[in-house]
């Protein structure tokens, strides 16, 4: 990524938010980030017909889990964006899916270290491909069978990203995926 790029990420703009979720503030992404403060993201989970999932891998670029496996898509709220509204922005942006509505909303996680202090709420789309995958974002994507994901986080924890770890997980302790 190259050092103009990087400072443009830095410079976003999210919105800060209290234990309610509710915005209390505006600060930059390298802010938020390096000063643990609260704010929100999704996750969008795709599937196809067969019950895979399609998870990214992340970019070496990234400045959080860089190279790790991750969700379809996932991403930061702009500041004052909606989860809806940002979730049918990630699919467009990350995985080149439009949708005209936003995914059906599936978990809400509160902000933890794992999540990088984000809440997150978490879609489910059903989808069959194929994806345009934005290359400053993503390295490679694929289709996994559902027990094939837990067994890889299994044996291979670190090449997760934590945030999706902990969603995951989540999800099969609720029974949601299968």
């Amino acid at each position: 990524m190259s050092d103009e790029v990087k400072a443009q990420r830095d410079d976003e703009v999210f919105d800060v938010v209290n234990a309610e979720d509710e915005v209390i503030g505006q600060a930059t992404r390298k802010a938020v980030h390096t000063q643990g403060l609260w704010h929100r993201a999704i996750h969008v989970l795709v599937f196809n017909r067969a019950g895979e999932v399609f998870l990214q891998k992340r970019s070496m670029a990234k400045d959080m889990a860089p190279g790790c496996w991750d969700s379809s898509c996932s991403g930061h709220l702009d500041a004052g964006e909606d989860y809806d509204v940002a979730a049918v922005r990630e699919l467009e942006e990350e995985i080149g899916v439009t949708v005209s509505f936003p995914p059906k909303r599936w978990i809400y996680e509160r902000p933890s270290e794992a999540t990088g202090w984000e809440f997150v709420w978490v879609y489910h789309l059903e989808h069959e491909g194929p994806f345009e995958l934005h290359p400053a974002e993503i390295d490679e994507g694929r289709w996994w069978g559902v027990g094939e994901v837990s067994a890889a986080i299994e044996a291979e924890p670190e090449a997760f990203a934590p945030a999706f770890r902990l969603l995951w997980w989540r999800l099969v302790g609720e029974g949601k995926l299968g």
